[in-house]
């Protein structure tokens, strides 16, 4: 069978990190050959340019370059294939008109989320209404997102992310990382997340500051495109920067979330979080905020805690008691590793996508 996917960037974000491990499964499968197009310069995920596939560009000259459509019209009409996967609500809007006028079946991946503002204020839901119609499937990662999109009744498919255990490989030892980042203190909490409205940094960085109010014993790591901002400096009293270290983008995720006593989550709105993931993958208990798919993916009292939105006191209180209690946080970590291990795996992940894309094929 043959795939085209499709997607806006391969930046160093969440939807291009499990695009980027579902290829690289799906290039181990005689049965599936594929394409990719990417609609931008940006690609951090280099190892595509591994994987020996076609990866093509589709360049905007403008953020309204009706040409986009004429090359997407020729691609597909030229490349024949059985589906046409989009991975985002831009890419839906280009590809949905002409999935429709080639008769291709389209999977529209645009469900990443679980949008507070269901309406058309909201250009994500919007594109949403405007595309869910001449798709054959929608695929979310949550149940939530499902039902914050309102996608019809048939439509909507769920698939969760999952962690690659291929990850947990060849990681650097925890005290070269302490020497790297000078840390002495005996615990660290880490929060993965890039420094922007989604992610609820104000409510970490508060909730970190009550924690140092009681105990000097914690370094808190933010880790992140922009995370090392004046702005996220601005959020950080100077009597507590010492505690703290603002790192930014890096590509050694895995080495930093190792060196993790905690991973923390604080957002607004969530689908499912490949961070929280991450932290579950490599056994750490996690503090996340309640809601959206978080819900689906941490139990709350074992494999972490889920804390209400905004609540910087009950996120501190829950750090507490995770700092407080060794055997918690190993209970709570190896719960978390093998909730991934059973259901939340890349290969759960790969499975699922796999049986879509054969019931798809096998009706055009």
């Amino acid at each position: 069978m043959k795939i085209l996917f499709v997607i806006d960037t391969l930046g160093s974000g969440g939807k291009e990190r499990r695009l980027t491990e579902l290829l690289k499964a799906l290039k181990l499968r005689r049965e599936v050959e594929f394409e990719l197009v990417v609609m931008s310069e940006d690609i951090h995920f280099t190892e595509i340019y591994d994987l020996g596939i076609n990866v093509r560009k589709i360049l905007r000259e403008t953020p309204k370059d009706l040409n986009v459509f004429r090359q997407f019209y020729t691609l597909i009409k030229d490349y024949k294939p059985d589906v046409v996967h989009c991975w985002e609500s831009m890419t839906a809007v280009y590809l949905a008109p002409v999935c429709y006028l080639l008769k291709c079946s389209l999977i529209n991946g645009m469900v990443t989320n679980v949008p507070s503002k269901q309406n058309l204020t909201n250009h994500h839901w919007l594109r949403g209404r405007l595309t869910f119609p001449f798709s054959h499937f929608v695929v979310s990662n949550s149940m939530a997102g499902l039902k914050a999109y309102r996608v019809p009744a048939g439509k909507g498919v769920v698939i969760p992310n999952g962690f690659n255990s291929e990850r947990l490989k060849n990681i650097t030892g925890k005290d070269l990382i302490r020497e790297e980042l000078k840390i002495e203190t005996k615990h660290i909490v880490g929060m993965v997340a890039s420094f922007s409205g989604q992610k609820d940094y104000p409510t970490y960085f508060k909730a970190s500051q009550l924690v140092l109010a009681k105990r000097n014993d914690v370094t808190f790591l933010a880790i992140g495109l922009g995370t090392d901002s004046a702005g996220a400096w601005d959020l950080i009293k100077t009597i507590n920067r010492n505690f703290f270290r603002l790192i930014g983008k890096r590509d050694d995720i895995e080495d930093l979330i190792n060196t993790m006593d905690i991973g923390v989550l604080a957002t607004f709105t969530e689908g499912i979080s490949n961070s929280i993931l991450e932290y579950m993958g490599f056994g750490k208990p996690v503090i996340a905020t309640e809601g959206g798919g978080t819900c689906e993916i941490v139990q709350d009292g074992i494999t972490g805690f889920l804390v209400q939105v905004e609540n910087p006191e009950e996120m501190a209180d829950r750090m507490e008691t995770l700092l407080e209690s060794r055997e918690l946080r190993s209970d709570m970590g190896a719960a978390g590793m093998e909730r991934v291990r059973t259901g939340l795996s890349i290969e759960t992940m790969v499975g699922k996508y796999m049986n879509l894309y054969r019931q798809v094929a096998n009706k055009t």
